[in-house]
């Protein structure tokens, strides 16, 4: 004796293959501010950059002492270093004519924790 199994209609209006989108998620605005933070690390040379500066014993680095490390033109240091600044990973600070940056501690923290919790 042979059974067919049951066919269940899943094109009904009620039917759904996944769970519905919940109110935790993040939201446009802060997805974009995400979005600007992991982007900027997409980079291996900002990266890299951004490790010299945090694991620095002085706490921030000279853009002329960023160049050497990472093998690029100071122009193209300072480009590196502008994504940072606005992806809120570092801070910039002009002393004459050098620029010097500091790690932002916690906007990464605060990333990864936004989504661990999304």
């Amino acid at each position: 004796m042979s059974t067919t199994p049951e066919i269940i209609d899943t094109t009904g209006a009620n039917a759904s293959c996944c769970a519905p989108a919940t109110e935790a998620a993040v939201g446009d605005e802060h997805a974009l501010h995400l979005a600007k933070v992991f982007k900027a690390l997409g980079d291996p040379t900002r990266v890299k950059l951004l490790s010299l500066i945090a694991t620095n014993a002085d706490g921030e680095m000279c853009v002329c002492d960023l160049t050497e490390p990472v093998g690029l033109s100071q122009p193209t240091v300072s480009h590196h270093m502008k994504v940072l600044v606005e992806a809120g990973l570092v801070t910039r600070e002009q002393r004459g004519r050098w620029a010097y940056y500091q790690p932002v501690t916690g906007t990464l923290l605060e990333a990864a924790k936004t989504l661990a919790s999304a």
